[in-house]
C-alpha cells in the first residue's frame, strides 16, 4: 500500500501506528513499552509529554489527529501543518 502525500497540511491516510512512531523519533519521542496494541511514547524535550499510538495497520484520521499530533504540536508549539512537515508524514 502506497503512501500518498496530503497537500496543504492535510492529515495523512493509510498511516500506521508503527510509522507515526518512527516519526515522533525526530521531536525525541522513543517507544518505551506496548500493552497490548498500545505504543507509549514520551519526550522530554521542551518538557515531558507522552503520546499512546495505537499499534495498527491504518490508523483513523481522527484518532491521529486529535489523539497524537494535535497534542504533540501544542506541546512544541508548532502548527498542524508545521508537525507533518517535520515528521514527512
Amino acid at each position: 500500500m502506497a503512501q500518498e502525500k496530503p497537500a496543504g497540511g492535510k492529515i495523512p491516510r493509510n498511516v500506521s501506528g508503527a510509522a507515526v512512531a518512527a516519526a515522533l523519533k525526530v521531536l525525541g519521542y522513543e517507544v518505551v513499552r506496548q500493552a497490548g496494541s498500545q505504543l507509549r511514547l514520551p519526550t522530554k524535550v521542551n518538557g515531558s509529554l507522552f503520546v499512546s499510538v495505537a499499534a495498527h495497520r491504518e490508523l483513523k484520521t481522527g484518532t491521529l489527529s486529535g489523539g497524537v499530533l494535535k497534542p504533540v504540536a501544542a506541546h512544541h508549539k508548532l502548527t498542524l501543518e508545521e508537525l507533518l512537515k517535520k515528521l514527512d508524514l
